[in-house]
């Protein structure tokens, strides 16, 4: 680290000169098959989620228990992915990004056969919770990975690919959840979810190579993980960029712990209606995703692009607050549609870029940076999720509210910490 541990900044998106081991530089040329399997990975959090969402008022119904407490079922797997990652990431710091994964996809395997087999709903409850402490091996270390291989306009424009390949999780998720509803109940869900994961584990097993040289681990425990964290949190852009894609996140938690009650119990739309709905969505993302990546990373500064997202998501929440509380009357389910895709579209914009200027500050220690986005993330979005169900199933004006005020909170964070008029750059070496 340079003295004094200030962090050396270089134009935002511009090609970085860091050496490249050859070891790494062969990694890299397994590119696509490298790609397909972080974006398995990548897939965990939607495929955990999603593909249970339309199962949810289901799930109020067989377990006897109100649609708040069956909400905490989501809250609890996203403070495990939470939790999970702040362990799992200065482990693949130590030993290796193999190791932690493999065994993080095997817990997840097994918990989520319990979730199938759970009774009632506090046991669900609590494995998920291990559900999600699992599954936080493959969101954080597939985010370290990428550090490992990648710098610069390169790691920004293989996230967005990252998100082109994890967004087809969301799109499909409802969709096979909600046809599997048609000839099982919500536990063939979990059986679907054990099968996903033990495939993952073998591509994992056989096909993804360690990407962190023996060189570059720390021998350090504990101690000097959490020293790592805190030099990073010292840092106001990293920290500001962190909890910019935490409220950015908490907004888009936000609906999808809401959405399946509003479209479906408010509006009156089928399980399938709601899955179309939400693959849409997903889409909108995704070719988002892929604009910035192969048309704006490289020709418009990172945080231009994060403004202009971040903003267009506060537009798309107020309207929906206007929306939810009768302002322009009446109005069904296509306005409030058309709303929501815009506002999932623009995530597209914010969230990839918010993780790539964070973790453009780290040249060491990129499983303790991944696992400080990931868990403030996931640790905003846990709050986030019972909020919106806070006011009952009958009205959508507490999932509005959430969304803006955590709109709102990211672009102050944003403008406050990160101040991109005065950045020249973001990268920089931490130890």
């Amino acid at each position: 680290m340079p003295e004094g541990g200030a962090i050396p900044e270089v134009p935002v998106g511009a090609e970085t000169t860091t050496v490249v081991p050859p070891s790494v530089r062969a990694r890299r040329r397994t590119g696509l098959l490298v790609t397909l399997v972080l974006g398995g990975l990548t897939a965990t959090p939607p495929l955990s989620m999603d593909m249970y969402l339309p199962a949810l008022p289901e799930v109020t119904r067989v377990l006897h228990a109100p649609a708040a407490t069956v909400q905490l079922t989501l809250t609890a797997c996203l403070a495990g992915m939470a939790l999970g990652q702040l362990v799992v990431g200065p482990m693949s710091d130590r030993w290796g990004r193999r190791r932690p994964l493999l065994a993080g996809l095997a817990v997840y395997v097994v918990a989520t056969v319990l979730c199938a087999l759970a009774p009632t709903v506090e046991l669900l409850i609590a494995f998920r919770l291990v559900q999600g402490l699992a599954g936080a091996a493959g969101i954080v270390i597939a985010r370290a990975v990428v550090r490992d291989l990648y710098d610069g306009v390169t790691m920004a424009r293989f996230f967005s690919t990252l998100m082109l390949v994890s967004g087809v999780a969301p799109v499909v998720a409802p969709l096979i959840g909600s046809q599997i509803l048609r000839v099982t109940d919500w536990r063939g869900v979990f059986a679907v979810l054990t099968v996903v994961g033990v495939a993952l584990a073998g591509l994992v097993w056989t096909r993804l190579p360690e990407t962190l040289d023996p060189a570059e681990r720390h021998a350090g425990g504990v101690g000097e993980a959490l020293r790592s964290m805190r030099r990073l949190l010292a840092d106001p852009p990293f920290t500001g960029y962190m909890l910019t894609g935490g409220f950015a996140f908490a907004a888009l938690f936000a609906y999808i712990s809401a959405s399946p009650f509003v479209v479906q119990e408010i509006y009156g739309a089928s399980p399938q209606l709601f899955g179309v709905l939400f693959g849409v969505n997903s889409v909108g993302l995704v070719v988002v995703g892929q604009i910035n990546g192969k048309v704006l990373v490289g020709r418009v500064r990172l945080d231009r692009v994060l403004a202009a997202g971040l903003t267009v998501v506060a537009l798309a929440a107020a309207a929906l607050l206007l929306m939810a509380t009768g302002t322009f009357g009446g109005v069904g389910l296509a306005p409030v549609a058309v709303a929501l895709f815009v506002l999932m579209s623009a995530m597209g914009l914010a969230l990839p870029n918010a993780q790539t200027l964070a973790l453009l500050r780290v040249r060491h220690s990129a499983g303790s940076a991944s696992a400080l986005l990931g868990t403030s993330s996931f640790l905003i979005g846990a709050v986030a999720s019972p909020l919106v169900g806070i006011a009952g199933e009958h009205t959508a004006v507490p999932m509005a509210v959430v969304q803006l005020a955590a709109a709102l909170v990211a672009l102050t964070c944003f403008v406050g910490m990160c101040r991109p008029w005065r950045n020249t750059g973001t990268e920089g070496a931490e130890s």
